[in-house]
């Protein structure tokens, strides 16, 4: 019986770590997304790179994983996968929990420069809300970011 306990735990202890080296993984791939981003922004300028972050086959759409822009007002200039969202002032939207989130975003930016934002959003694989978090990093006056899903 204490064989079983034991496999049991290890069988536990070895999930919990995987999943969080899933997780790390996955803020590593957000962050390096983002940098790749801010890479092609100063090269090609905004309006070319966000034509780029849509393009699915541009290298800045990774599964689950795509890039958006907006400017310190919490105005979106792009979104590589949802379009209709480029031109909306998001200042006012909410997260499930009543959070400003993009407003978190911009003030997260303008204090620090980048780092993570946490928030519940509808996971558009799954149709439930979920927590995620944004890693968002600013260049030339706007803010660029890459949203993961926890698990």
């Amino acid at each position: 019986m204490r064989q079983i306990g034991t496999t049991v735990l290890a069988s536990v202890l070895c999930f919990t770590a995987m999943s969080a080296y899933a997780e790390t993984a996955s803020e590593q791939a957000a962050k390096a997304l983002v940098k790749k981003a801010i890479v092609q922004i100063k090269k090609v300028g905004v309006d070319a790179a966000c034509k780029d972050f849509a393009a699915p086959k541009g290298g800045f759409i990774d599964g689950e994983l795509y890039v958006f822009v907006q400017d310190l007002n919490a105005k979106m200039i792009c979104h590589a996968v949802n379009p209709k969202l480029n031109g909306k002032d998001l200042a006012e939207l909410k997260d499930a929990d009543g959070k400003y989130f993009n407003k978190a975003m911009v003030e997260l930016v303008k204090t620090k420069g980048s780092g993570w934002v946490d928030y519940h959003w509808v996971n558009p694989t799954t149709g439930t809300i979920q927590a995620k978090s944004s890693y968002v990093e600013g260049v030339e006056g706007n803010l660029v970011g890459v949203g993961i899903y926890k698990k």
